[in-house]
């Protein structure tokens, strides 16, 4: 009995003694706030729009992600690898910035000239009604900024700037809360809408504000030679990112378009409602994944090395999953009943199998982002198009 209680003792300090952990626990205080201001957004816009509300909302989500990605041109996972790479040479940073900064500029004035040319047509095709025309103008006006901001924060994760990381977050996500509440309680469902598209995008505003003081946020660093050596790097990450923006969202789509044509708008708002809840503590996972495994993966080029912490990160994930989900499944109708209203209280069956499907989805996620660090296109792609036949089917 001692020995098994020495071993547990080892075992956990072992744990918390791994980077990823401290990354873990760095990140957890911008993971707290981003988790309590979601709890205040959700539950203030489930209350007055409702679960119909709520699917719509859900549809837009989707949408918005496409669009948000392809103006950042999908290269912001590239920007991070290559500024974690290269963050002791501050020339080849330069030239990789200053690409950067064409490339986002140009594709998100593109996207956005888009949106607002084919704002009528995109309200019917998306929302089933031309009526919310509005909502995809504002985001074409909007969504350069948003590229740009999405930019800016990836440049902090490369140089494994974590404090300013941190910061940037937590002022960003209790700013974007107060926003969407703001809007919701004045406008209702349009409110909403517009929040969905916009609130990102304002983000700019307060990361320039935290950042400006940072060497490489100066012109001369962003505003250089574009290089198309360069461009064709980011090129490689551009298709995975984009292919993941592009499946993602459309699968998720073309399920909740067959529950409410086939079932009910409700039901879809229940099965809406789950995706919201397993997006709050994926978030968890994914910041610090982002955070602390895709520069760690990037900088190292040893493939016995590479292996050991692929492995490390294995051993303290599992546990730790396995612990938090026991932990969300007990507590769902608790969990439930505090970001929703008593209407979503069917979706608790759900709980079960989104929480088995994201288990092995995160277990997944330590290889996909050693297909991202090492730029391996075609596995990416390719398992990336399985799982996503496989998740429609």
């Amino acid at each position: 009995m001692a020995g098994l209680v020495a071993k547990a003792k080892s075992f956990i300090s072992r744990v918390l003694k791994a980077d990823i952990v401290k990354v873990f626990s760095l990140t957890s205080i911008s993971t707290l706030v981003k988790m309590c201001t979601g709890l205040v957004s959700v539950k203030i816009v489930a209350s007055i729009i409702g679960p119909a509300g709520v699917a719509l909302v859900g549809q837009l989500n989707n949408f918005s992600t496409i669009a948000l990605s392809l103006a950042t041109g999908g290269i912001n996972s590239g920007i991070t690898k290559y500024i974690a790479e290269y963050k002791s040479d501050a020339s080849k940073v330069k030239q990789y910035l200053a690409t950067a900064f064409r490339i986002t500029v140009v594709c998100s004035l593109l996207v956005g000239l888009v949106l607002l040319l084919l704002c009528k047509q995109l309200s019917s095709l998306i929302m089933m009604t031309p009526q919310y025309w509005y909502v995809f103008a504002i985001f074409g006006i909007t969504i350069t900024f948003y590229g740009l901001n999405n930019m800016l924060v990836s440049v902090v994760n490369g140089y494994k700037q974590f404090n300013k990381y941190v910061k940037v977050n937590v002022v960003s996500s209790i700013f974007g809360v107060a926003f969407t509440v703001a809007l919701v309680l004045a406008l209702g469902l349009p409110g909403a809408l517009i929040s969905a598209v916009t609130f990102q995008s304002l983000m700019i505003f307060v990361s320039v504000l935290m950042l400006r003081k940072l060497e490489w946020l100066r012109k001369d660093w962003l505003v250089g030679k574009f290089k198309r050596t360069i461009a064709s790097q980011y090129f490689r990450y551009a298709l995975m990112t984009l292919l993941s923006a592009f499946l993602v969202p459309i699968s998720q789509m073309l399920l909740r378009g067959y529950v409410i044509s086939e079932i009910s708008i409700t039901e879809a708002g229940w099965w809406e409602g789950m995706n919201r809840i397993s997006n709050m503590y994926l978030m968890v996972i994914t910041s610090s994944f982002s955070v602390y495994y895709l520069p760690r993966l990037s900088e190292i080029s040893d493939r016995i090395e590479l292996r050991h912490e692929i492995f490390k990160c294995y051993k303290v994930i599992v546990p730790l999953l396995l612990a938090g989900f026991t932990v969300i499944y007990f507590l769902r109708f608790f969990i439930v009943k505090l970001l929703f209203t008593h209407e979503f209280m069917p979706m608790t069956q759900l709980f079960i199998w989104q929480m088995a499907g994201d288990f092995f989805k995160i277990c997944s996620w330590l290889l996909a982002f050693l297909m991202v660090a090492k730029s391996m296109t075609k596995a990416y792609i390719s398992t990336e198009i399985i799982f996503t036949l496989s998740y429609i089917l």
